[in-house]
C-alpha cells in the first residue's frame, strides 16, 4: 500500500479532478501501469504473480451474501418452546430440558443440538407470540392442532353467550393456548351428553361464581345444579343507627329554619 501510494498519488497530486468516476479512471491507468512494472531484483511483475500464483487458487464468491447472526445458548421448557427476544419458538418435544444452540438473524431462528440443526423458523419480531411447528407436538397435542383459540370460541358462541364467556376466561387463564385446548373440549362435548340448553345453564352458573374449569361444569351438570334457579343475594341494608352525629336528609333542607337565623343573629350580636 505504501508503494501504490506513492508511486500513484504521487503522480496525482498536482492534478485537480471534477468528479469521483474521473479520479478513479485515473488511478485505474496508473494502476495498470503499476502492476506491470517489472520486479527490480527478480524477474516478472506484480500482474505476472496473479496470474501464475494467485488466480488458479481462486474460488467463485458465494451465491448468498453473508448474514450476521448471533448465537445463543438456550433451554426449551416444558412446552417445548425456546424464547428469543421475547418470541417463543418450537423444537422437539424430545429435547425439552436439553441445553440447544439457537442462531438468529434478521429473518430466520434456527436450533441445532451437537452440531445438528433440529428446528428453522421465520424469525418474528412479536413479543409474547408463539411460533409452532406440528411436527414439533407431543403426540397428545398433535391431535388438538387444528383447534384454535378462535375456532373455539366460535363453536362456543353457537351454544350461547355463557358458554362462549366460560370458554373466553378458560383460554385468558392459561399461559399457553395449547394447554386451553383441552379443557375447552372437554366442555364443549358435554353438549352431546347433557344437550346444549343444560351446558348454557351450567357455564351461567360458573361464570357467576367465577370457576372456570371443566371439572366445575362436569361436575354442575352431573348433580343437576344447572337446573336449579340462580340465588341472587339482595342489597345488604344500611343499619339503622340512631346516633346524635347521624343527620338525615332532613338537615339537608334547602328551606332555612327561622331558629336557625335567630341563633345566628343572638351569636353575632354577642360578638
Amino acid at each position: 500500500m505504501q508503494v501504490a501510494e506513492r508511486w500513484i498519488l504521487a503522480r496525482l497530486r498536482d492534478r485537480t479532478f471534477f468528479s469521483l468516476v474521473e479520479a478513479n479512471d485515473a488511478i485505474l491507468e496508473l494502476l495498470s501501469e503499476f502492476n506491470d512494472k517489472p520486479f527490480q531484483k527478480r524477474p516478472g511483475s506484480r500482474h505476472s504473480e496473479y496470474l501464475d500464483l494467485d488466480r488458479p487458487a481462486l474460488r467463485p464468491l458465494p451465491r448468498e451474501r453473508y448474514v450476521f447472526a448471533r448465537w445463543k445458548l438456550v433451554r426449551p421448557h416444558l412446552d417445548y418452546h425456546v424464547t428469543i427476544d421475547e418470541h417463543h419458538y418450537s423444537v422437539p418435544h424430545q429435547l425439552v430440558g436439553q441445553q440447544l444452540e439457537a442462531r438468529a438473524s434478521s429473518s430466520t431462528i434456527e436450533v441445532y443440538h451437537r452440531g445438528k440443526r433440529v428446528a428453522s423458523h421465520a424469525r418474528s419480531y412479536r413479543k409474547g407470540g408463539f411460533t409452532t411447528v406440528r411436527e414439533h407436538m407431543p403426540p397428545a397435542h398433535q391431535a388438538h392442532a387444528g383447534m384454535t383459540p378462535e375456532r373455539l370460541t366460535a363453536w362456543a358462541a353457537s351454544i350461547g353467550t355463557h358458554t362462549k364467556a366460560l370458554i373466553e376466561g378458560i383460554i385468558e387463564r392459561r399461559k399457553q393456548p395449547y394447554h386451553a385446548v383441552r379443557s375447552c373440549l372437554g366442555v364443549l362435548r358435554l353438549a352431546k351428553t347433557y344437550g346444549e340448553e343444560r351446558l348454557e345453564a351450567a357455564c351461567h352458573r360458573a361464570v357467576k361464581l367465577g370457576s372456570y374449569a371443566f371439572k366445575s361444569i362436569e361436575a354442575i351438570l352431573k348433580n343437576g345444579l344447572d337446573q336449579q334457579p340462580l340465588q341472587t343475594e339482595p342489597p345488604t341494608p344500611l343499619p339503622k343507627t340512631q346516633h346524635a352525629n347521624l343527620r338525615g336528609s332532613s338537615y339537608y333542607a334547602t328551606t332555612p329554619n327561622p331558629s336557625d337565623d335567630t341563633k345566628r343573629q343572638t351569636r353575632s350580636e354577642t360578638c
